[in-house]
């Protein structure tokens, strides 16, 4: 038995901004993927993933929804034979490592599924949404169901508010000198504890204020500039979501990387962003000249994602 691929993702913009219904891009990541495998044999990693499926299974015959039916019998006849997801998507670092399981798992053991070649209607990449929400909440404790929607649709996604998301045409890459990158901080970073510091700071009046008037509205820019290929004005903006994010995030960027993310403010050769919750796993990078950009991070380890 083996399954189809499914892939990393990367959400470019809108990390904690969809929580509170702002904007989102994420896109497909092909440098990593997954699928479910079986094996007779598990030990190691794949033994671990199989104990990991068998509590996804408890997880999934609890829930009380009408959303969406599982063949339960034939996850758990599968899961006794073997089954794990074999994946190179490292865990804890931003990119959709869960997401990628939660859409394996829909896509062959769902009833009536919701299928990729089917005309998708906002109706139903609402209702896939949900659906992928529930299921990856096991995960997270709270999932918006972004990532295991962007892995099972390997398109990208433009979330416009929590209601509204739809399939999004991005500029074709270009093999100019400027590039998106991920920064590896060698550091797992875990979902639940940001996703808890952050909804403590939503409770202070100021922070609630920046999040809709400076850091929504500077997403939405750069969202909007990216998508219409607005280079120039993109980096602008790229800068002020940096100079934001390192002034209210604090701790979501590991304290190594601080002077880091200070420096490609100051020196204008990169920009630096949360690459999903932070805490660890990959930071985001911008850069116009990413030549440049390598010189300065040249003891860090760099990852090309995308080219302007």
């Amino acid at each position: 038995m083996k399954g189809p691929l499914f892939y990393a993702k990367i959400l470019l913009f809108g990390e904690y901004g969809i929580i509170k219904d702002s904007k989102g891009l994420a896109i497909p990541f092909n440098a990593y993927r997954g699928a479910l495998k079986s094996s007779s044999e598990l030990s190691g990693k794949s033994k671990f993933s199989n104990e990991n499926l068998l509590k996804f299974y408890k997880y999934l015959a609890s829930l009380k929804t009408d959303l969406v039916v599982f063949d339960l019998e034939q996850l758990k006849e599968d899961i006794d034979r073997g089954m794990y997801f074999d994946s190179s998507i490292p865990q804890g670092y931003g990119v959709g490592s869960s997401g990628a399981l939660v859409a394996s798992i829909y896509d062959k053991y769902a009833n009536d599924k919701i299928t990729v070649l089917e005309n998708l209607t906002r109706d139903k990449l609402l209702n896939l949404k949900q659906i992928f929400s529930i299921m990856e909440s096991f995960f997270h404790g709270k999932s918006s169901g972004l990532d295991p929607l962007n892995s099972y649709l390997s398109l990208p996604i433009l979330i416009n508010s929590k209601d509204n998301v739809e399939p999004a045409g991005i500029p074709s890459q270009k093999q100019g000198k400027g590039a998106v990158f991920l920064l590896d901080s060698e550091q797992i970073g875990e979902t639940e504890p940001m996703v808890n510091i952050f909804m403590n700071k939503m409770k202070n009046e100021g922070f609630r204020k920046m999040i809709s008037n400076e850091f929504a509205t500077t997403t939405d820019a750069c969202i909007e500039d990216f998508l219409h290929g607005n280079v120039k004005s993109l980096f602008g903006n790229v800068k002020s979501l940096s100079k934001i994010v390192l002034k209210n995030f604090k701790p979501m960027i590991p304290d190594a990387f601080h002077k880091v993310w200070e420096n490609g403010i100051k020196t204008n050769d990169y920009y630096l962003k949360l690459c999903g919750s932070g805490g660890g796993g990959y930071i985001l990078g911008f850069t116009e000249d990413f030549e440049k950009a390598q010189n300065s991070l040249k003891n860090y380890k760099l990852e090309l994602v995308y080219r302007f």
